[in-house]
């Protein structure tokens, strides 16, 4: 198939890619190189050292022979040179991860929050909408979150995007099925949930054929492609406002941190490794809608946790210490999840859980790039409100006693230069 993976220089983006291609297909990739922008105003670097597109590229081909194509484009402000793209290449698919995917990035201001919605919700209203014009018959798949539905305590197991309900009308009872009411926690997961929508109504009206992949949270450092070379090597983020909370705990450990948890550590989440990722998008490629059928969804996780219980795993593995701070976020301080998976489980994925092997894999990488990281940008400091702003704990490690302190000895902080 001709592929177009749109996002593809990104977290998942470009080991998906990486996967697509070597599978056979005709992968081209399409993005703005905006999350590397985002770098730059953060001050803050991928903890692995990340060549250029284009480079990664070229390495890739130089390693396998296939060719990764690189188009530059930005799908939220360029619309007709996005019809046009669509118009030339014709491709069979479109992965659709072109989308600013931090929820605490999304809250640290008003203008962090309008440039979310901005990006996102333009970018896949001009997709669709392009599809539509060109009239091309890809199968759209997009990288979705467990977010959509919330984190509050339903007693039940969340079902893949629809919910059977019963309605009371004058001849009696009905049953129907509706999309699982949304409660989204961020700027971010509501542009998710927004996105729903606009899917649910092109597929209806339009006929476009519709894969949404509600996704857990990713952990883990290589796929089987980005092992071939170390140019190839994934970007991994650490931050506050990117890092994932298992990844950012393995860092913290290999690097004499305190594992942060924030509030009682009692949020219950949805995780999914890394190489997991890439292997729902090829099955949901291979399952896709006819035109004419509502939308398909899947939950795209593997398993759940509590962060207190990750905490806990990752400081028994490696002699790290725990420390609690106010939560930035407006939640619950406990909540129950329970996710349904069947359909990918059905296709033929076969999870990769926590394993030991893995977590390792993830702190020696870690240590092996600690001279890159930045431990000013280690803490979470984006708070949802301005009251919660007025809690945060900026500098965890100024307050850190040594009684506290992480068995490993700390490595020395960042004197300028890199990440600053």
């Amino acid at each position: 198939m001709r592929i177009a993976v749109l996002g593809g220089d990104g977290f998942v983006g470009w080991p998906t890619s990486l996967h697509l291609s070597n599978l056979g297909h005709e992968v081209h990739i399409i993005d703005n190189l905006s999350r590397r922008w985002i770098d730059t105003e953060l001050g803050v670097q991928s903890l692995t050292p990340m060549d250029s597109i284009q480079e990664r590229c070229r390495i890739w081909k130089q390693e396998t022979g296939r060719q990764i194509h690189f188009h530059l484009l930005n799908l939220a402000k360029e619309f007709e040179r996005l019809k046009q793209w669509l118009a030339e290449h014709k491709p069979d698919a479109v992965i659709h991860f072109a989308e600013q995917r931090a929820a605490p990035y999304s809250m640290k201001s008003d203008r962090h929050k309008v440039y979310t919605v901005d990006n996102n919700v333009n970018a896949t209203h001009n997709l669709l909408a392009a599809l539509v014009e060109t009239g091309i018959d890809a199968h759209l798949v997009h990288l979705g979150t467990m977010g959509v539905y919330g984190y509050s305590s339903v007693g039940a197991p969340i079902p893949e995007g629809y919910l059977d309900i019963e309605i009371d009308t004058p001849t009696g009872k009905k049953g129907q099925q509706i999309l699982y009411p949304t409660r989204p926690g961020s700027v971010y997961h509501m542009t998710k949930s927004l996105d729903q929508i606009m899917f649910q109504f092109f597929a209806q009206n339009d006929g476009l054929r519709i894969t949404d992949l509600h996704q857990g949270i990713v952990w883990g450092t290589h796929t089987d492609q980005t092992r071939r070379h170390e140019q190839l090597i994934n970007r991994f983020d650490y931050d506050g406002d990117y890092g994932t909370v298992l990844n950012r705990f393995l860092i913290q450990a290999a690097i004499g941190y305190p594992l942060t948890v924030h509030g009682s550590g009692g949020q219950t989440r949805a995780f999914i490794h890394i190489q997991d990722c890439v292997r729902c998008v090829e099955l949901a490629l291979s399952d896709a809608p006819a035109a004419g059928e509502r939308v398909k969804i899947f939950n795209q996780m593997t398993e759940t946790h509590r962060v207190r219980d990750l905490a806990d795993l990752v400081a028994r593995m490696t002699g790290a210490k725990v420390m609690n701070l106010p939560n930035p976020r407006k939640e619950a301080d406990e909540n129950e999840l329970i996710v349904k998976n069947d359909q990918f489980l059905a296709l033929g994925l076969n999870p990769i859980t926590l394993e030991d092997g893995l977590l390792t894999e993830v702190v020696e990488v870690a240590r092996r790039y600690a001279h890159r990281i930045d431990r000013t940008r280690v803490p979470a400091v984006s708070a949802w409100t301005k009251e919660i702003a007025t809690k945060v704990d900026h500098d965890p490690e100024s307050h850190l006693g040594d009684a506290h302190a992480a068995t490993e000895a700390p490595q020395p902080r960042s004197r300028g230069g890199l990440g600053r």
